[in-house]
């Protein structure tokens, strides 16, 4: 499977490392725009300025990590050239761009697998499990604030000239609010703040939102970035139910920007009213072994073939939902999410 890697930030060496790994992927060409240091192991492939260069060598899968503004101009031009593409959540930085993208899937018969890196990791499919063996309706209660600097605080910078925290990280924990619960999500409210003056006038680096679920389910998230962030409590996962609750044990963990601990649960403690059980997970996959199995999904599916239709229309619904969490913000009220399309 020759394969394309377009950006190499964080998330794109490590997709490509995990190309670099498997034996059915051949990696043909790179794509950043910059000149960027690469580990040893990516030092020899073909590098290439622009995605047009690259996409001439026809591959037969691309793999998208640039900034969210061009996911869905890259993702349609891949998939037009006869490419099967995986691409970096979020989809799109709009909905009418993620449906652009997945019609083309749809019309073009390629495999498109977006990257929510949670549903690949046994831990935080644990509590997932947990969750929904108490029965809902739910409270959702989860964060994700990171205290970046220095070179993570441009990299976030970067990204917040288009999208927000709140929808960037937050598709992540609305797809586990969503994989739980279960239930079509029907209102969303926003709130969220610039609290520094390197950003656009337009653009907020804290952001929270609430959301209603039609079985009765609410969850709020909220997430921050940028050196003035707390790190008290900036990691909290919790999911309550009228028979209990599940919570991750590694809530207050410090090195709030480290992309590791991103998805480090630790363990579980499980309440119920006759009593706790604490559930040890060791030896979590770091964000390596992730992005490993990410890649090996995306190739599976294309070898046997499989139905993505529920994983796309999953991280559809769940950007649907920080898009109107957004929308939210900017214009300070609610919104049905019937009504924003």
């Amino acid at each position: 499977m020759r394969a394309v890697i377009a950006g190499l930030g964080n998330m794109g060496r490590s997709h490509a490392l995990a190309y670099h790994a498997h034996p059915d992927a051949e990696i043909v060409g790179l794509v950043n725009r910059s000149d960027v240091a690469l580990p040893d192991e990516l030092a020899n492939y073909p590098r290439f300025k622009t995605f047009e260069e690259a996409l001439a060598l026809k591959p037969d899968l691309v793999c998208i990590a640039t900034y969210s503004d061009s996911h869905a101009e890259y993702a349609i031009a891949a998939m037009e050239a006869g490419a099967d593409v995986f691409i970096e959540k979020p989809l799109a930085t709009t909905l009418a761009d993620a449906k652009r993208v997945v019609a083309c899937a749809e019309k073009r018969g390629r495999k498109l697998v977006v990257g929510y890196i949670l549903r690949h990791h046994p831990s935080w499919q644990r509590l997932i499990a947990e969750a929904r063996d108490l029965g809902g309706p739910y409270v959702f209660r989860m964060n994700l604030n990171q205290q970046s600097v220095g070179p993570t605080w441009d990299t976030h910078k970067a990204l917040m000239q288009t999208t927000s925290p709140i929808v960037d990280c937050g598709v992540h924990y609305v797809d586990v609010m969503c994989q739980i619960t279960d239930s079509a999500p029907i209102r969303v409210s926003g709130m969220g703040l610039r609290l520094s003056d390197e950003l656009p006038t337009d653009m907020y680096n804290y952001g929270q939102l609430q959301v209603w679920f039609a079985d009765g389910s609410i969850g709020w998230y909220e997430a921050g970035w940028g050196p003035m962030m707390s790190e008290t409590a900036s990691f909290v996962k919790d999911v309550v139910s009228p028979n209990g609750s599940v919570s991750i044990t590694d809530g207050n963990k410090g090195a709030s920007d480290d992309v590791d601990g991103h998805t480090k649960v630790g363990g579980l403690l499980v309440h119920k009213q006759d009593g706790d059980t604490l559930i040890n997970l060791p030896d979590e996959p770091d964000h390596q072994a992730l992005c490993d199995a990410e890649q090996a999904f995306m190739l599976d599916a294309i070898a046997n073939d499989t139905d993505l239709s529920r994983h796309v229309s999953d991280a559809v619904q769940s950007l649907h939902i920080c898009l109107a969490a957004d929308e939210s913000i900017r214009i300070n009220r609610p919104v049905d999410l019937g009504a924003f399309q």
